[in-house]
């Protein structure tokens, strides 16, 4: 009777705003939430900060929580292709996660789900800014809620049992894979601008591996390694198209 009360009073105590989010959080996630504020927090991007009042000139967002959101899950989207591809190389199994974590995938994911009718921010819903990377960003920082308010376990099964097998097809990802190199010199030759990779070093522990930068109009953008010369141009050639949001 009294645990009845208490849980009556517990629930009462929301706002409507974190009642209809309490109400997204268990229809996405199975469980109802033990820490609401996270989840609040996980929603505000970083136009929208508000003074934290216990330090001074501190703002809050979601930023923080979203930098622990991409760990969680990258470690987690590894672990999970490392098991289900015992036979592959480090190159395959970086790029399937890499169209499974890139912020496209990610801003498609949180639409999906519904979460991206949660996320405040400055402008309007249908803005090219809504649909450059805050509900992506906002994706990861659910996922840093998550992680924080139910633990390491929880938030693997939420992850591959709600996300990755319910709206990620792999075996179509991996027939569909994006060749990075192709994807970049296209892009190069539309924007006329010049592309070149050159190999930094070769060598590693085991003196096998190729680290390769790809210049745009003379500038280094990013550094790929690899096993092969080819496997690090296309690594680096990755990395340049999730900068340039080209995939």
């Amino acid at each position: 009777m009294f645990l009845g009360k208490l849980l009556k009073r517990w629930v009462s105590s929301y706002n409507e705003e974190e009642k209809e989010l309490v109400r997204v959080v268990r229809q996405i996630t199975g469980r109802k939430p033990f820490n609401i504020k996270l989840y609040h927090l996980a929603m505000q991007h970083t136009s929208v900060a508000f003074e934290n009042g216990t330090i001074k000139g501190f703002k809050e967002s979601n930023e923080r929580l979203e930098y622990l959101g991409d760990a969680v899950l990258g470690s987690i989207v590894a672990e999970y292709l490392f098991k289900r591809y015992p036979y592959k190389d480090e190159g395959f199994l970086t790029e399937i996660r890499s169209r499974i974590v890139n912020r496209e995938s990610l801003n498609r994911l949180a639409v999906k789900i519904g979460l991206s009718q949660m996320v405040a921010f400055e402008g309007r819903k249908n803005s090219a800014l809504s649909h450059k990377s805050i509900y992506g960003d906002a994706m990861e920082a659910f996922i840093g809620a998550i992680y924080l308010d139910r633990g390491f376990h929880f938030t693997k099964r939420f992850i591959i049992h709600k996300l990755l097998m319910r709206h990620y097809d792999i075996e179509e990802i991996i027939a569909t894979t994006t060749n990075f190199k192709s994807l970049i010199i296209e892009w190069a030759q539309k924007n006329s601008k010049a592309v070149e990779f050159t190999v930094s070093k070769q060598g590693g522990k085991d003196g096998k591996q190729f680290k390769v930068n790809l210049l745009i109009d003379g500038d280094i953008q990013a550094e790929g390694a690899g096993y092969s010369k080819k496997k690090a141009e296309q690594d680096a050639a990755r990395k340049t198209c999730e900068i340039l949001t080209l995939t």
